[in-house]
């Protein structure tokens, strides 16, 4: 399959030429498409170059080769806009939102999420999905005319419903919501500029969430392996990776263990980029849609792996799970991790005047969940070692995390 060929424009791709619009009206590019602008203002912002210093899984000073959040990111953009490309889709658009998928992410990856959260459980908790919209749309301060990025409507809809609907028509939580509801954040913002959130996000955005999930199985073995978590051999109970490992055995022999994984990492990633494209052929040519909002109507996601495809996804997180993510080396720091971020949260709450500045304001006479949120957003848009100098500044002991 020539997956890299490009395909006419589909009927149903979005288009900036006929964007809803940003929530701050500005004069048009004479250059560049709305979707582009987009991508170019999300790279130019403080949210995007903290993510060089962000938690993937490993910490960043434990070698030079992990992924941070940042070269995640940037994969993620890679394998979003093959598929898009193969599929007649926008490329600007998937590229804006795979890059801004991860702007809200705090310090020490998903250690740094569970930490905020139990401490803003008593004011709507924290989930980093709500707080990249709270980053694009507040938090952002570059412009002289309006906080965040002004992103257009589409680019929005695509950080928000990264994982699909967030709410049934009712504007009852569904999914991952369906138990605590739709995060504060999103629901406040929602009623400044209605983001649909009961329905599907463009095919674009869509492409952007399964590239995340590509780029987590492959690169997260990539740096299992790289650290010595498992063996190349212990995947011999994931079928589809021992597959290609075989494939390559046969073809090449004896090769180095540095050219064997990464040449089972880069055929991993195909496979499943070659795969998302036919299954979602398969689902567009079975719904026919003929405009972007009729992917936004449909009753299921147009864009996805096929079922033996989601059978081989579920089994790789499976294997990384025990291997990788709750490996006691890796539990271990971030368990030190989450104790830093409750400490800082603890100490600003009290004593506010310790913020700086800039995050100060605000905070005097504000009520104890205004208060909250915007200790919160001081300390999730922390890099993790600027996360470590503040805990340092204010405790006796500070955590090397090794």
């Amino acid at each position: 399959m020539a997956i890299s060929t490009p395909v006419l424009r589909a009927a149903f791709a979005a288009d900036p030429a006929r964007s809803r619009g940003r929530r701050f009206v500005e004069p048009a590019s004479g250059s560049r498409n709305d979707f582009r602008r987009d991508c170019d203002r999300i790279i130019h912002s403080n949210a995007f170059r903290r993510l060089a210093y962000k938690t993937q899984v490993f910490v960043y000073h434990e070698g030079d080769h992990y992924r941070t959040r940042l070269t995640h990111t940037l994969e993620v953009v890679q394998i979003a806009r093959s598929i898009t490309r193969a599929l007649g889709l926008d490329e600007d658009l998937a590229e804006a939102a795979a890059l801004a998928h991860d702007l809200g992410h705090p310090p020490f990856g998903h250690a740094g999420e569970r930490a905020l959260d139990r401490c803003m459980q008593a004011y709507g908790g924290f989930d980093h999905n709500a707080q990249s919209l709270r980053v694009v749309t507040a938090l952002e301060r570059r412009y002289a005319r309006f906080d965040g990025l002004n992103l257009t409507w589409e680019t929005l809809e695509g950080i928000t419903k990264h994982n699909g609907p967030l709410t049934d028509r009712d504007g009852r939580g569904i999914g991952r919501y369906a138990e605590k509801g739709v995060p504060l954040p999103i629901l406040l913002y929602d009623r400044v500029q209605n983001l649909a959130l009961w329905s599907f996000a463009s095919a674009e955005a869509q492409v952007a969430a399964v590239a995340d999930d590509i780029a987590y199985d492959a690169h997260d073995i990539d740096d299992g392996l790289r650290a010595d978590l498992f063996a190349l051999g212990d995947l011999a109970e994931v079928p589809l990776v021992a597959a290609i490992i075989d494939e390559i055995d046969a073809s090449h022999g004896c090769v180095d263990a540095a050219r064997r994984t990464h040449e089972t990492v880069r055929r991993l990633i195909t496979r499943m980029i070659e795969d998302v494209i036919a299954e979602s052929r398969r689902r567009l040519e079975a719904l026919a849609p003929r405009s972007v909002e009729d992917i936004r109507a449909a009753a299921a996601a147009v864009i996805g792996f096929s079922p033996a495809m989601e059978e081989a996804d579920a089994q790789i997180k499976k294997f990384l799970y025990p291997r990788m993510y709750r490996h006691e080396r890796v539990r271990r720091v971030m368990q030190a991790a989450e104790g830093v971020l409750q400490d800082l949260f603890a100490h600003f709450s009290a004593h506010p005047a310790d913020l700086p500045p800039e995050w100060r304001g605000g905070i005097a006479g504000a009520d104890e969940a205004t208060r909250a949120r915007r200790i919160a957003d001081y300390i999730a848009g922390m890099t993790d070692r600027y996360a470590l100098i503040e805990h340092a500044k204010y405790f006796n002991a500070t955590p090397e995390l090794r």
